[in-house]
């Protein structure tokens, strides 16, 4: 203890420059690092602040087109806005707190107003340029880390005003990183839909969309599932759309200024409460707000001065206020939906008339399961005292829930023995596992009711507390793990079925995923190498030679907890759940779960070889 006090002195103390600061702490300006798996990983929020720019540019009325490739590792986003000032092209990513949006007058109601984004990216690549060209001139610049390598003089040019940036993420920094294609779609689509006129080329294709929020709702649901015809609604620096499906939950898209703000925050909560109290005085009736809201879809862009988000990421809109000398968040909104809701619903008779029947069908429903709902929390709370199906981890114990969520990930798997080999290898301050009995109950068709009547379903949804929606989710990561044989692929469906079925918004904002573990343990005396597939098998024994020992793991429970350690820690390989853009989920449940159609049946006979080739592989 003396010796600890004796080390504690004016050498312990450090100052770090904005660089070293970013990447030491690099979750402070991105969130959480990843592998690309989730969405809102480290690697995404890096292109996202880049392309930020380029759509304040496109916002302030310079340039309708960007082009965006990323190749491998690679990222290049160029724009045709004004171009940094040559002067500045270096401070502009380097220099914290530098920046043009610091003045109201060369950007109004942008995303980025900290002076940080660009400076992060580039602390955090392995490889960083930044060019621009204006009137005629082009300027540019080359650093590593952070730190410049390359200072170019300026030139003359005769490309088109605009700003060139390109950057490689630090693989020191994220370990094992892979874009995923899809994710970086998304990203692209919710651009151009917030920004009219704008068109992204991105990997060869373009990206353009008409309507804004109405393409957006389109492209995110199943028009002829939904009750009544979308309603769009567009004012002075806002727009919302809305309709009511048949899926259970509520499904929001809220964005500010341009960005997605995934987390919600002011104007989602508005949104949300000006809805049910618009519609209690149209049909001058006090529904209960879970019965206005229940199977709802809908979206709302809101343009906001000075915008306050809760993080660097800004995935929640922290602002109360519209601006400096503006009316609040919830006033504006409030006001909007209450005059433009109120006067659609009056004149449009049909789609006044299909609403109030989704909702009282929703009231009906309620009333229906409350008795059973009751008795099943009451099992559940006695369950908790004794519950050796959740073993938590411990940040849950913690004060601070909102971000112990983020943190956190839950597995579910099947059988004592696979469930102790993961409970006994993970991280106990951010893993928990939820351990299964048996197989689940096929849910597909079947209301919500079953979720209380059935122990496992019920235990599960209190595990994760999504019974009242996903505010209060426990897990930023829900993982299926299961065996990789026939019966693990049919639980992973079951509950695949059962998170879509009840709980759709788990998958529709990517916290569902599927551990990947090793099919394969090749070795000798010297080195050890795992193989998730046939491929990487061969390549092993390749390399090893000499007739090395081969192991096929059949289930988890074969696999060590010692071994397991390996496989969920930093190389843990998670496959998400993305529903695509053009599959309903109503579409994907008739079709895998539902009656065995013709389109079902052609499709076994078509891959019945493949099939066959797994299980025989499976069972070797």
């Amino acid at each position: 203890m003396a010796e600890l006090e004796h080390n504690y002195n004016e050498d312990s103390i450090r100052s770090l420059e904005p660089r070293e600061h970013i990447r030491l702490r690099p979750g402070m300006y991105i969130g959480k690092l990843g592998d690309g798996s989730s969405a809102d990983d480290g690697i995404y929020i890096l292109v996202k602040e880049v392309i930020d720019n380029s759509i304040d540019e496109h916002v302030m009325g310079f340039g309708k087109t960007i082009d965006i490739k990323i190749s491998d590792h690679k990222v290049q986003v160029r724009d045709y806005g004004r171009g940094i000032p040559l002067g500045k092209v270096i401070d502009c990513v380097s220099k914290i707190n530098t920046g043009g949006k610091y003045d109201s007058k060369a950007f109004q109601k942008s995303v980025g107003l900290n002076g940080v984004g660009t400076k992060a990216v580039n602390a955090l690549s392995s490889y960083f340029r930044i060019q621009s060209v204006r009137d005629g001139k082009v300027k540019a610049a080359e650093f590593e880390r952070g730190v410049l390598t390359e200072d170019l003089e300026i030139q003359d040019s005769s490309q088109r005003n605009g700003t060139l940036t390109v950057f490689t993420p630090d693989d020191t920094i994220f370990k094992n990183y892979q874009y995923n294609p899809e994710y970086l779609e998304n990203q692209i689509w919710n651009y151009v839909y917030l920004n009219a006129g704008l068109t992204i080329n991105f990997n060869g294709k373009k990206y353009y969309s008409e309507n804004g929020l109405l393409d957006l709702l389109r492209n995110k649901s199943d028009e002829e599932s939904m009750r009544y015809p979308i309603i769009h609604l567009k004012g002075p620096d806002i727009e919302m759309a809305l309709s009511h499906g048949n899926d259970y939950g509520e499904e929001y898209y809220s964005f500010v200024n341009g960005q997605y703000t995934t987390m919600g925050g002011t104007h989602l909560a508005a949104f949300r409460t000006a809805i049910v109290k618009t519609i209690r005085e149209v049909y001058k009736k006090d529904y209960d707000a879970a019965d206005i809201r229940a199977s709802i879809i809908g979206a709302i862009s809101l343009r906001v001065q000075e915008p306050v988000f809760e993080s660097q990421t800004k995935t929640k809109l922290g602002s109360i206020d519209m601006g400096p000398d503006g009316p609040t968040v919830n006033a504006y909104i409030n006001d909007f939906i209450k005059e433009h809701l109120d006067n659609y619903l009056r004149k449009n008779s049909e789609t006044f008339e299909a609403l109030k029947k989704r909702i009282e069908q929703s009231e009906r429903e309620r009333k229906d399961m409350a008795g059973v709902k009751k008795l099943a929390n009451q099992r559940a709370k006695k369950a908790n005292l004794h519950n050796r199906k959740l073993r938590d981890c411990r940040l849950h114990f913690n004060e601070d829930k909102h971000e112990n969520a983020l943190l956190s990930t839950l597995f579910i798997t099947e059988g004592d023995s696979a469930s102790g080999s993961i409970t006994k290898s993970r991280n106990v301050d951010t893993e928990a596992v939820f351990s299964l009995r048996g197989k689940p109950l096929n849910c597909y068709g079947l209301k919500k009711k079953v979720v209380y009547e059935n122990e496992e379903f019920n235990l599960l949804q209190h595990a994760l507390n999504i019974e009242e929606g996903l505010e209060n989710l426990r897990y930023n990561r829900v993982v299926i793990a299961t065996d990789a044989d026939v019966d693990g692929m049919h639980i992973r469906l079951l509950l695949l079925t059962f998170f879509l079925q009840f709980f759709p918004d788990l998958v529709r904002n990517g916290h569902v995923f599927i551990l990947e573990t090793p099919l394969f343990r090749v070795r000798n005396k010297k080195e050890t190498i795992y193989c998730y597939n046939e491929t990487e098998k061969q390549v092993a024994i390749q390399k090893l030679g000499k007739r090395p020992e081969i192991t096929r793991f059949k289930g988890l429970g074969e696999i060590s907890p010692d071994e397991f350690g390996k496989f969920i820690g930093d190389n843990i390989k998670l496959k998400p759940v993305i529903l695509q853009k053009d599959t309903t989920i109503q579409k994907i449940l008739s079709y895998y779960m539902g009656k065995n159609t013709p389109e079902r049946q052609n499709f076994i006979i078509d891959n019945l070889k493949i099939e066959k080739d797994i299980v025989e592989e499976i069972y070797a």
